[in-house]
């Protein structure tokens, strides 16, 4: 029977839910909800990270662009490039809105990859 490894390149999506977000200082920032997955490409496009909010009251989720994100195998969690506040200034938004939106909405995602270009990640579409 093959074990499984650690340092496999594939994951599940359900081992990335509740993953641990952290910045560059080794804070832990947040935690990712959930994943927006193209559905005809099959590509993750976005890791929702659920940041700030209690028992989910007040809680807002903050799509980060997949190539933003570095994982981290001594911290068995992602790192993001950005302090606290930048990520309270990144777009965010509440669980309705990005039902709404389903990330099809043009304005949406030039407002995500607008503020995700200084971090070296290009829009997905080009």
């Amino acid at each position: 029977m093959a074990q499984a490894t650690p340092n496999h390149a594939l994951i599940t999506a359900g081992r990335v839910t509740d993953t641990a977000v952290y910045n560059l200082s080794g804070d832990k920032i947040g935690r990712i909800e959930d994943l927006s997955i193209d559905k005809v490409s099959g590509q993750v496009r976005y890791a929702l990270l659920s940041f700030g909010g209690f028992l989910h009251i007040g809680e807002r989720y903050h799509p980060l662009p997949w190539g933003v994100l570095d994982y981290d195998t001594e911290k068995d969690g992602y790192v993001l490039p950005l302090t606290k506040e930048q990520l309270e200034n990144a777009p965010s938004y509440t669980r309705s809105e990005l039902e709404a939106f389903g990330g099809g909405d043009q304005s949406y995602r030039d407002n995500l990859f607008a503020y995700y270009n200084d971090y070296g990640v290009a829009p997905y579409w080009l």
